[in-house]
């Protein structure tokens, strides 16, 4: 190049014409990974509703058995209703479980503001004014 000097540094006026292009590849490369962190969490987002859809009809078919339950507990002795309250409960504990493993997967995914992606970008400010070293 014609602006390197022997001893394999730029000059001033090289350096500042780097400098566009090391600013655009920057902000391609912030881009990016603003687009992979938000779909990570949407991704962890959508698995936990989706298994609270799955405890919803869970819950949704443990109701017939627990009102069946009751009527045959009123009307008849034990072995009726104690069956079907056996299922009920059984079908509740399943709606239970999978509530729990769908909240903590959205908690994982909510909310999905990049985070990881702000504070690089907060990193390259900062470097670009002067006030911290630049690590990368």
């Amino acid at each position: 190049m014609a602006d390197d000097k022997k001893d394999g540094r730029k000059s001033v006026f090289g350096l500042i014409g780097d400098l566009p292009g090391i600013i655009s590849t920057l902000i391609r490369d912030e881009i990016e990974q603003i687009k992979r962190e938000a779909i990570t969490r949407l991704k962890s987002a959508g698995i936990g509703i989706a298994l609270f859809a799955v405890a919803a009809v869970f819950l949704y078919f443990a109701v017939f058995p627990l009102i069946a339950a009751a009527v045959l507990g009123i009307g008849e002795a034990l072995p009726y209703w104690l069956a079907a309250l056996i299922v009920g409960v059984f079908l509740l504990i399943i709606a239970v479980v999978f509530a729990l493993i769908g909240l903590s997967r959205v908690k994982k995914g909510v909310p999905p503001v990049p985070k990881e992606t702000i504070d690089s970008v907060k990193d390259d400010v900062k470097a670009f004014k002067g006030v911290q070293q630049y690590d990368r």
